[in-house]
Formats: structure tokens, sequence, C-alpha cells
């Protein structure tokens, strides 16, 4: 499991021996149930997780109702950037979908880290802007792609998320109405 992970960072920015060895010292594993919060509303985000193993929900509650932002699926990250980064409460509540398990490493370990060693402070900056870039990319969609093309998409990426959500968090994530959602997916 472990492993794997180093391997998953590797393809954010290239890690020695020595650097892989640190970043070992500095991870814990949980294992989340379904239906149990990896970050709970209100929490502080000190961590940056990474869904090993399951699924997991990210969402916001608004007007009663919660929205949701994002899916997270085996070999896929996942945390609050806000809450990271300015050190605050979050309003983003991640929840495990299915039975998970999460690799975490703190904030402050990495932080700590990059201090001292350039190949893990270069593997923060590009985790960093490719989260940043990824939020971008989810804007630009939103603003400007038909909810049928972001349907699409989201079928093409993540073609089992069907099976593993109710309709209500996907038309949600979508931008959209359950009803809107079974319209386009009677077109399809």
């Amino acid at each position: 499991m472990i492993p794997l992970y180093l391997e998953k960072l590797q393809e954010f920015a290239p890690l020695s021996e020595a650097s892989r060895v640190q970043l070992q010292q500095q991870i814990s594993v949980i294992s989340v149930s379904k239906g149990e919060h990896i970050l709970e509303n209100q929490d502080i985000c000190h961590h940056i997780y990474y869904i090993h193993s399951g699924f997991a929900r990210q969402y916001y509650f608004k007007n009663g109702k919660d929205i949701t932002e994002w899916f997270a699926g085996s070999g896929e990250f996942c945390f609050s950037i806000t809450s990271y980064f300015e050190n605050e409460p979050s309003n983003l509540v991640i929840e495990a979908v299915e039975n998970s398990t999460v690799i975490q490493l703190h904030r402050n370990a990495l932080l700590e880290l990059s201090k001292t060693n350039s190949e893990i402070a270069q593997l923060a900056i590009s985790m960093i802007s490719r989260s940043l870039i990824f939020s971008q990319e989810r804007m630009n969609s939103v603003l400007f792609e038909t909810a049928l093309d972001r349907y699409r998409y989201l079928l093409k990426t993540k073609p089992a998320i069907l099976n593993k959500v109710a309709l209500a968090h996907v038309a949600s994530y979508l931008g959209i109405t359950q009803e809107t959602l079974s319209r386009i997916r009677a077109k399809i």
C-alpha cells in the first residue's frame, strides 16, 4: 500500500529513495467505514488525503442541502483547500461513500520537510499547482459547458460513479436538478 502511494507521489515530482523514506515516516493510514467522515464539517483540514481503496464524496451544506463538489476514488487525492491553507474550519465535508483506506500526510510535516528537502518542496508545489489547475478546470466546466457535456465527461472519467453514489449527489455535482439529470440520462 505505501509503495503504491509513494509511486503516486512520483507522478508529481521525482523523489530519491531518501526523500521517499522521509515522507514514509510522516504518513499515517486510517480505515474509514462507509458513511463516516474523513473530514468533518468545521474541522480544520490538516492533511492531504489519498484514497488508497474505497470512494469518497466532498460536499458543502447550503440552505439545508448538501452540495457535492467532488468525488475521489482509489488512487486519488482530496482535501479542503481553503481550510488546509488558511488553517480555518472547513465548510467542506469529506465522507466515505464506501469502506475506505486513506493515507494522510500532515500539512506541518510536508511544510517542515519542504524547508530542508528540495525534492519534497517541488512535490508540494506540484501537488498544489495541480489542485489549482483542477479547480480552475472545474469552474470552467460549470460556467461554460452544458449539463449534458458535464454528464458525459463524468461518465467518461468516472464510469462507475452511478453504482457508487445516489443520483441526487451526481445531479448536485453537475449543478443541476435531479429531474434535469433524469432527462439527460433518458437522451443518452
